[in-house]
């Protein structure tokens, strides 16, 4: 058990910690969005992508660099008891508390693949058999969805991106589970930031 936890851990932080370094130099994307944006409003004629596009960056930056700031301990916590507490005390408090975040995340991943599902043109209650349905051919894709602005981007790309932010925050609490549980049982995992 305790070398699956450590093979688990292995696995997804490097992972988690790759994508999220690469995902951390989106804001300067967002940011050349957004200065296109402004040159053309004042010098050219006002693009119709840009404020939308913006958007949909930081979308991905924060929805992909979320298991990352989990993994760095950089979310929003209440430090007023729990900075106090010993590594072993804030790992049996985070292995009990981090039940209510997966019941989240799996309603949240879901939603997600229900949601687009729904963008490539499913309109059933089925939304895991739609896209099995689609890898074994028995289901096509149908009328897919555009956002109702002026520029009309289709928007599977940006939810699709959002179910793979929200499963590898998932992947992500159950590696952050798995280094509690390990603490509890006494393996150095490193400090908790």
């Amino acid at each position: 058990m305790i070398r699956v936890l450590q093979a688990y851990v292995s696995v997804i932080d490097p992972v988690n910690r790759m994508i999220g370094r690469i995902v951390m130099y989106g804001i300067f994307v967002m940011m050349g969005i957004l200065l296109w944006s402004s040159v053309t409003k004042v010098f050219f004629l006002p693009s119709l992508w840009t404020l939308e596009m913006a958007q949909f960056a930081m979308v991905a930056y924060y929805i992909l660099g979320g298991p990352y700031s989990i993994q760095m301990g950089s979310n929003v916590r209440m430090d007023l008891i729990y900075g106090e507490m010993s590594d072993r005390r804030k790992a049996g408090i985070d292995a009990m508390t981090v039940v209510f975040l997966l019941i989240y995340l799996g309603f949240l991943l879901y939603g997600g693949i229900a949601s687009t599902a729904y963008s490539f043109g499913y309109f059933g209650s089925e939304p895991i058999g739609f896209f099995a349905g689609l890898v074994t051919g028995s289901e096509e894709i149908g009328f897919m969805e555009r956002s109702p602005t002026a520029w009309r981007p289709y928007l599977w790309p940006i939810k699709t991106i959002m179910v793979i932010g929200i499963f590898l925050m998932l992947l992500q609490v159950l590696c952050e589970l798995a280094k509690d549980i390990l603490r509890l049982k006494g393996h150095d995992m490193g400090a908790k930031v």
